[in-house]
Formats: C-alpha cells, structure tokens, sequence
C-alpha cells in the first residue's frame, strides 16, 4: 500500500478510537454540548494527517492554517451556544492532539502518534473517576502539596551541592533530594489509599499502605483490632502485606541510586519478605470468600512539610553517624547503627549506604550488612507495635510472622 494511504487509513483510526471514547465519555456525564464524537475526531486525524503532507510537498503553510481554522471553529462555537452548551477545553485540546496524531502518523513517527493518542483515550475517559477522586482528598492534603511542590522546585535546585560540616557528610542537596525519593513513592501509596476510598479490600490496603508507610499502617491496625477484635485476622493479614511490601520498596529506591548494592540484596532481602507472603497466601486463601472490605488506616500525606523535615533531620543525623562511623576506628559501629536507624526508619540506612557505595566510602559487603540490619530492626519495631498495642490474632499472627522474618534476616546477614 502507498505510504500516504497507509498514513491516512491509521490517522483514521486513531482519530476514531479517540473519537469513540470522547463520545463515550460524553454520553456518560449525560453532556448537552455535541462538540465531535467518532466520525469528527475520524476527520480531525485525516486533516492533521492530510495537512502535513501537503505542507511537507505543497503548500507549507497548510498545517498550520489547518490548526487555526479549527481554533477559530471552537472560538465561534464558544461565542454561540449558552453557558450549559459550550465545548470544555478538554475538548479543544483533545481535537487539536487528534490532529497532531494525523500528522505524527504522516511524518512517520508511529510510535510517537499511537502513545499520544493511547494518552489522549486516556485522559478523555478517566473523567468522572478523576473528578470523584479529587473529591476526596481534603484542603490540608493540597496545602501539603503545594507546600512541598513549592520547596521541591524552588529551593531544591538553589541549596548548595557540596558536602559540609564535621567529616563533610551533610550534603544539603543530596539530603532534600532523598527526602524528594522517599516522600514521593509514599505519596503514590497515599493516592493509592485515597482511591481505594474508606472502605478498601484487604490485600489492596495492605499493599498501599506498604508503600504509603508500613509502620503507620502497623501502628493503626494494631490499635484497631483491640476496638474491632472479631476483624483482628483481617487487620493481621494487612499489617502482614504492608511489612512484607516494604523490602519490595526498599530494592526500589536502591536499585534507583545504586545498582551494585541492588544486586547484593536482591536475594537477601527477597528472603524477608518470604515469611510475609506464604502466611498472606495461607490467609487470603482461608479467608477468600469471607474477605470483605476493611477500613482504610488514618495516614499523614507524606507530602507534607512536617514530614518532610522529619525525614531529611533524621537523615542528616544518620548520615553524620554513618560518616564518622566510615572515617574512624568505629567500623564496628555500624551495624548497631543500622539497627537503630531501622527501628526508626528503614529508607534512611537503605538510601545512606547506597549513597556511601557510590562514594567508596564503604564496601559493597559492609553496606548490604547494614541494610540488612536495618531490615532487622524495622521487623522489631513492627513486631513490637503488634505484640504491644495488637489484640487477638493481630498479636499471635504477626508476632510469629515478623519473628521468622527477624530470623530469616538474621540467617541472611550471617550468609552474606
């Protein structure tokens, strides 16, 4: 087939899906405004496609009188119809995308045009499920946001990038950036939480608030089962899945700064989680017709300002102790401190002695130890709150769970 043939029935194509999930969308909301549905989008894709060849062959100008004249179209349309019946920009937009779709097909780019037109069906069809989801976050979740999307790109980029102090170990830049690392994939756990609404399926909770935070997560159920004792097996079953995602998060965020210290936990590490997924497998299965749904735990946005200077002073301190440590006669001290830092928060030791790899400051074997050892100590502490504050089966079950967790660390940091 002809090239331009070709470009024209796939500008059509993907100008008629486009199309058909606008409509779709249109149709839901119950919308008045009839502002282009599968045969108009089909047409917008063939003017973009049509109008860059002849650009590229005839008339250059063409293209750009294409996108005009539909500009001015939506303009006089706005002018027109009432308030109620008037075209949203959602749908300015999405037509002059279909167009540049056409025109991507045209110039050859394919795998460009198909991913911006899979974006476009995208952000067309997830509107009422976009709009349900803002409804539920709440006005200090977007002042957390807004404070730390503000700190993030201003000052960020402006504090110094050189080590300081005692033993050069706070770097103010790398200290704000790990805060950036970590507050962000607990963000994507805390989004998670609030699409998953107030009441959630167990696996599903567990599992984000793993990422949100395991030890808030910990702390909730366990004081929950005491107040719901006949649900403690299922608040057991969450607490168990968001200790056993934390491993999973903790290789992430390794694998994101250093790759070598990623490879030399992958299987310890992987092994602490095996406790944690055969007893979720046994429960989920015992319990897969009695499931149910189960509160969502109360967590702070990890976006927020507190938490945010929380993290980066915990940080600073370990980084100073992890530095002196690396720089003395105290070698020794290390792991002790990598318990301590896990007792209170795994993602500081893991993101230190990453960063220590990449600095040469310690030795591959020495860093998986330490991050290992924090692992140990995160088991503890969590197994402390479920033992202390937990009731029922959230005491026995977790209890035992992070107990084979704490010895299959211990075997692992033994092994390596």
């Amino acid at each position: 087939m002809d090239a331009l043939l070709t470009a024209v029935v796939v500008s059509a194509c993907l100008g008629a899906l486009i199309g058909l999930i606008r409509q779709w969308s249109e149709q839901r909301s119950a919308a008045q405004a009839d502002f282009g549905g599968v045969r108009t989008f089909t047409l917008w894709g063939l003017i973009g496609c049509v109008g860059s060849y002849v650009s590229q062959n005839h008339l250059s100008a063409m293209l750009p009188v294409a996108l005009v004249l539909i500009a001015a179209q939506f303009i006089a349309v706005n002018l027109r119809e009432t308030r109620e019946g008037r075209p949203g920009n959602t749908s300015f937009a999405a037509m002059l995308l279909t167009c540049l779709v056409g025109a991507l097909v045209q110039w050859g780019q394919m795998q460009a045009a198909a991913l911006l037109a899979a974006l476009t069906m995208v952000t067309l069809g997830s509107k009422k499920p976009l709009h349900a989801w803002t409804l539920n976050f709440t006005q200090d979740d977007i002042r957390a946001t807004l404070q730390f999307a503000a700190i993030t790109g201003v000052i960020l980029p402006l504090v110094p990038n050189r080590s300081m102090g005692p033993y050069e170990a706070f770097n103010p830049f790398s200290t704000w950036l790990m805060v950036v690392l970590i507050s962000g994939i607990g963000f994507a756990g805390y989004i998670l939480m609030r699409l998953l609404g107030t009441q959630a399926g167990i696996t599903l909770t567990g599992i984000a608030g793993g990422l949100a935070s395991s030890t808030a997560t910990t702390l909730t159920f366990s004081r929950r089962s005491k107040e719901d004792p006949d649900r403690a097996r299922s608040y057991a079953l969450a607490v168990v899945l968001a200790c056993t995602i934390m491993p999973a998060r903790v290789l992430f965020v390794v694998g994101l700064i250093n790759q070598e210290l990623f490879r030399s936990l992958l299987l310890p590490i992987a092994a602490t989680a095996v406790p944690g997924l055969i007893y979720s497998g046994w429960n989920w299965y015992a319990q897969r017709k009695t499931e149910g749904s189960v509160d969502t735990p109360d967590l702070r946005n990890p976006l927020s300002l507190k938490t945010a200077v929380k993290f980066a002073v915990l940080y600073a301190i370990f980084a100073f102790l992890v530095k002196a440590a690396t720089q003395t006669s105290w070698k020794d001290s290390l792991l002790p401190l990598s318990f301590l830092s896990g007792l209170t928060d795994m993602d500081a030791i893991a993101l230190l002695m990453a960063n220590s790899l990449r600095e040469h400051t310690v030795v591959v074997k020495l860093a998986t130890e330490a991050v290992i050892t924090g692992a140990i100590g995160s088991a503890v502490a969590k197994g402390g709150m479920a033992v202390v504050l937990g009731a029922g089966a959230v005491r026995s079950h977790v209890g035992i769970v992070l107990g084979a967790t704490i010895a299959v660390g211990v075997a692992a940091l033994m092994w390596v």
